[in-house]
């Protein structure tokens, strides 16, 4: 059996029997591969740091190089994603010996701990086993959601704060939803409360949702229709939905594989938002009965 096959293996130690007047310490390999995922504490729900808290310093310097750069929001977005992705929390010392350190404060289901976060949970259930946190913690969950929407909020009507406020609260709901799922079982099926919006499944290995990377955004992007919908995308007015739909957060509808999703969802949301949305939606207008297909109509209709 291998430390992966078994959820509840907490590291593997060898000891040795040695002379009472050997000094030499014997080599211990100490590791945690840990694949259940605790439930996250309701309170954190609908907030950033739900994804990630910022204690890294390679997190931190690479936020500030894009925050006074003079790119674009786009583009300040897409070299998170790339940091995101090859990013090892483990090598800033200071940081990881503050997790370490709180360990047992942090692994429990329902931890409220200051320190916990999606990303800091994984880390101290995979010590030394060479799972990394998705990329998806760091980059869309928390810069996204404390950079783009900080910025976006004082911008829309409260209508629209609202929405921002609500969508995140979702995300995040149908991301524990789907974690929690995937503890137990090999598929994962999330619908929403609200007649329309629709759902989505996903077939997943039990207990390996977390652990490739590709899988973990693939399941994250199929939460983000029924999020946008019953967070109330849909009856914005204009202005707002200009201003949300102008964000960074709209490159992932340019990937053939979200569009599917969003598809498959009925939520026909555009296919390339650059320079494609017109002729997307002229393929997609009979749709009409679909809530998101009215906003985008809406959104369309008065350029």
């Amino acid at each position: 059996m291998t430390d992966n096959d078994n959820p509840k293996l907490n590291g593997v130690f060898h000891s040795y029997m040695t002379p009472s007047g050997y000094t030499q310490r014997a080599e211990a390999t100490r590791t945690v591969c840990d694949l259940n995922v605790p439930p996250a504490a309701g309170s954190i729900i609908g907030q950033c740091e739900y994804y990630y808290r910022p204690l890294h310093c390679a997190y931190l310097d690479t936020v500030e190089k894009v925050s006074v750069s003079s790119v674009s929001t786009a583009a300040a977005y897409t070299a998170v994603k790339v940091f995101a992705r090859t990013f090892n929390p483990w090598t800033d010392i200071e940081a990881t010996e503050r997790l370490l350190n709180r360990r047992e404060q942090l692994i429990p289901p329902h931890c409220t701990d200051s320190d916990w976060s999606r990303h800091s949970n994984f880390m101290m259930r995979h010590i030394g086993c060479g799972h990394k946190p998705p990329s998806y913690y760091v980059a869309y969950g928390y810069y996204y959601c404390s950079n783009y929407g900080a910025k976006l909020r004082p911008r829309l009507s409260r209508a629209g704060q609202e929405w921002l406020d609500n969508a995140r609260w979702y995300l995040q709901k149908y991301m524990e939803e789907g974690l929690q799922q995937n503890v137990r079982r090999d598929t994962i099926e999330l619908s929403s409360e609200t007649s329309g919006h629709g759902g989505c499944k996903m077939d997943v290995q039990r207990l390996q949702l977390e652990l490739d990377e590709d899988t973990f955004k693939q399941f994250a992007l199929k939460t983000h229709p029924l999020a946008y919908l019953d967070g109330g995308l849909a009856k914005l007015p204009l202005d707002d939905l200009f201003r949300i739909m102008g964000g960074p957060n709209l490159q992932e509808w340019a990937d053939p594989a979200t569009y599917k999703q969003a598809w498959d969802s009925g939520k026909v949301v555009g296919q390339r938002w650059a320079g494609q949305a017109r002729d997307a939606w002229s393929a997609t207008k009979d749709d009409l009965d679909d809530p998101v297909s009215r906003a985008v109509s809406r959104l369309m209709e008065s350029k």
